[in-house]
């Protein structure tokens, strides 16, 4: 059982470290950290194009507008076909809704949240704002060249 504090009950910076920890754990916690980190990367890559743009406020946020990077990506985060851990029907969902308390993997996922939010992460990904599970090759990725490929994950740069 989960006794950590639910994401929407904290103030914004650490809600968003939170909800960010719990998609890393959800959607690469049994993988490499570079794997990890590299979602971290790409997560803050969204949420610092969706306070660039609006295009990308539209394709990464849901068309919020948020005004500090925290609530940036706490829109990037709970938006739409971004991460699917986030959907009841994901195989993966219930260790995004009640992530297991003492998992090593839970505690790799927030310390690398945590470093994501100072802005203490390189990023491996080159600036890269698509990803995809190296086996499931979605259509939007045929003929790209990923920018990087870490842990079993694909990385993509958006073209233009």
């Amino acid at each position: 059982m989960s006794t950590a504090p639910h994401p929407a009950r904290l103030p914004a910076h650490a809600a968003a470290e939170e909800l960010l920890a719990r998609i890393l754990y959800a959607e690469a916690g049994a993988r490499p950290v570079r794997a990890i980190e590299a979602l971290a990367c790409l997560a803050l890559n969204r949420a610092r194009a969706v306070l660039a743009c609006a295009e990308a406020r539209t394709r990464f946020a849901g068309d919020a507008a948020p005004e500090t990077l925290a609530r940036a990506l706490i829109a990037v985060l709970r938006a739409p076909f971004q991460f699917p851990v986030r959907h009841a029907s994901h195989a993966r969902h219930a260790l995004f809704s009640a992530p297991i308390e003492g998992d090593p993997a839970l505690a790799v996922c927030r310390r690398i949240a945590g470093r994501a939010m100072l802005g203490a992460l390189p990023d491996p990904t080159g600036n890269a704002l698509l990803w995809h599970d190296a086996l499931h090759l979605p259509g939007w990725a045929l003929g790209r060249v990923p920018s990087a490929e870490l842990g079993g994950l694909s990385f993509y740069r958006l073209e233009g």
